[in-house]
């Protein structure tokens, strides 16, 4: 069949899903099982992808959405728990020690903490902690979505203590040709990825640092009293010193250090920077910024989860309220470093089925290693150190409980589509996988400014998966080829995949629903997107900019490239 037929048959779910979502604003609990159907069949039919095989990725699809559930779930329950306890009115308190203004706290909450979780969690665990803290903190559960979306972008790449580089690129470029070229050169891998590391870090520090601007910029122009652009232009000196006190340590810290730790420093360093020059008024505007009051809010942004807090809940002093977030901090990253042993122990204990009913494909879950399971942990650790009764904490789980019975039944469909499109390429054609026909339809139509597309390509994946690891897997030996076929550096557009897989989470579908679940905002997936689609196109045109300035303008080369 000619590629141009097989593109369009690929892209059709995709863009079904888009119009559906985001032009009909249908929800996604209407829309996922449409287009799981549709791209089932175009599978079955042009693919000739078995139904035993459809079967098998619904099957695996139920383990990828226990997981997703599991966080979700997990840091509601937590985020209740402070409810109950007194933690979050603490909170809210003690932001207003830093600054009442809500620009200020989306800098702080949003970009800088959001981006530590990132670091040391990833797989979409920001947003779940992040949204709902927001919404406890008195912002609108649309907005809370939102901009959590928008903080899994910079952070994205290095998230995770490097798994989209040291799992996802690494297994996406493993070959044997490329085992032997660097035999010849002396290298190994870990030399390969140093080099992408350093490209993706300035590429992301370069595109990166307004991100908070462009934050604010949401804030105030969607969700102010005033609907302004300017009330969000007031906050420019202060975003970009929050964006440079973010990447700037991430960009020395990927250069000098490697993958694991840029986005866990640069959130940690700005932290430090931001919140003593918040208090102290520094680049700060002198007229303070709210919201919108509630009482005028549209019902498209408020959700169901309620923080109407009680008013027998004792005073907790502000240290007391954010150690189950500090610790839930560290033990994550604890859990992370594989020079600890205890990565290993939570890693060891799998779920999971081979070749499930006799096909290739396979599914597991690790489930000490979620998350979820650090963040149960915290919160058991948070009932005794805020000295919580049973009854508070039944009505916790409750809450949380039935706040994810929604969530699930999008997931299962949005996860077995994105499971069909990866394994599609299992069949009995000897076609390439749908994801991969689309990538391999752009290549061979844009050649030499091949660079501005590359971003794109990663984006795809995620926007597919929902994952910049899942991205760097699927794509990661077709760049390093078209690299290879252009005679381009490779390293470079290797670096371009994975800055442009950490902007398409801001679109990717499932971890939409799962945002908007931890805020009780189901069925608005649509709306969201319809926002996030803006910073999402900003990131992957100046990435593709600042690439085909490099690779194809400036002919930057590197050790492969001379190598070959």
């Amino acid at each position: 069949m000619p590629l141009d037929f097989l593109f369009l048959l690929a892209f059709l779910p995709i863009l079904v899903a888009a119009v559906m979502l985001v032009g009909f604003r249908i929800s996604a609990k209407k829309t996922m099982p449409v287009t799981f159907v549709l791209t089932a069949l175009i599978a079955l039919q042009f693919w000739e992808f078995s139904w035993v095989n459809v079967v098998a990725s619904s099957i695996q699809s139920l383990f990828i959405t226990f997981d997703i559930l599991y966080i979700i779930f997990a840091a509601i329950l937590l985020l209740n728990l402070l409810k109950y306890s007194g933690g979050v009115s603490a909170i809210r308190l003690g932001f207003a020690g830093i600054s009442s203004d809500r620009r200020v706290q989306v800098i702080i909450i949003v970009w800088l903490f959001g981006s530590f979780i990132e670091g040391a969690a990833g797989f979409g665990t920001p947003a779940a902690i992040v949204a709902p803290l927001m919404v406890a903190l008195g912002f609108p559960a649309l907005a809370a979505v939102i901009l959590g979306m928008m903080v899994q972008s910079t952070a994205v790449t290095f998230g995770a203590v490097g798994t989209p580089i040291l799992v996802g690129l690494r297994g996406g470029i493993k070959h044997v040709e490329l085992d032997e070229q660097l035999a010849s050169l002396g290298m190994e891998y870990d030399d390969v990825l140093q080099l992408v590391t350093a490209n993706s870090a300035l590429t992301h520090a370069l595109v990166g640092s307004l991100m908070p601007f462009l934050m604010v910029l949401m804030l105030t122009r969607f969700f102010g009293k005033n609907r302004s652009w300017r009330e969000g232009l007031e906050m420019f000196p202060f975003a970009l010193f929050g964006g440079i006190a973010f990447t700037v340590p991430y960009l020395l810290t990927g250069l000098f250090l490697g993958p694991e730790f840029p986005s866990l420093l640069g959130s940690l360093v700005g932290l430090s920077i931001v919140v003593s020059a918040a208090k102290k008024g520094f680049l700060l505007p002198k007229k303070q910024w709210e919201l919108e009051e509630p009482a005028a809010w549209p019902q498209e942004w408020i959700g169901t989860l309620s923080f109407s807090l009680e008013k027998d809940t004792k005073q907790l002093p502000l240290w007391k309220a954010w150690t189950p977030y500090f610790l839930l901090a560290i033990l994550l990253v604890l859990s992370r470093l594989p020079q600890l042993p205890i990565k290993g122990a939570l890693t060891g204990v799998v779920i999971g089925v081979e070749r499930i009913l006799g096909t290739g494909i396979s599914a597991s879950s690790t489930p000490l290693y979620l998350p979820g399971s650090i963040i149960l942990l915290v919160c058991l650790f948070t009932f005794f150190l805020h000295g919580m009764r049973a009854k508070q904490v039944s009505a916790a789980f409750r809450e949380s409980s039935r706040m994810i019975l929604s969530a699930g039944v999008v997931l299962i469909f949005a996860v077995a589509m994105v499971r069909v499109y990866i394994n599609s390429g299992e069949n009995a054609l000897g076609l390439s996988a749908m994801p991969i026909v689309m990538a391999e339809w752009v290549a061979d139509r844009v050649g030499a400014v091949y660079p501005m597309f590359a971003p794109l390509i990663g984006a795809l994946g995620a926007f597919i998966a929902g994952s910049n690891t899942v991205s760097n897997l699927m794509f990661g030996l077709f760049q390093y080829d078209v690299a290879d076929r252009l005679s381009m550096a490779p390293t470079w557009m290797l670096a371009l995949q994975a800055v442009g897989a950490a902007a398409g989470n801001m679109i990717a579908i499932h971890n939409v629903v799962a945002a908007s679940a931890t805020v009780g905002l189901l069925g608005r997936e649509g709306t969201v997107l319809r926002k996030t689609v803006f910073p999402t196109i900003y990131y992957l045109l100046l990435t593709g900019l600042i690439g085909f300035l490099v690779i194809g303008l400036w002919g930057a080369t590197d050790v492969l490239l001379d190598g070959r």
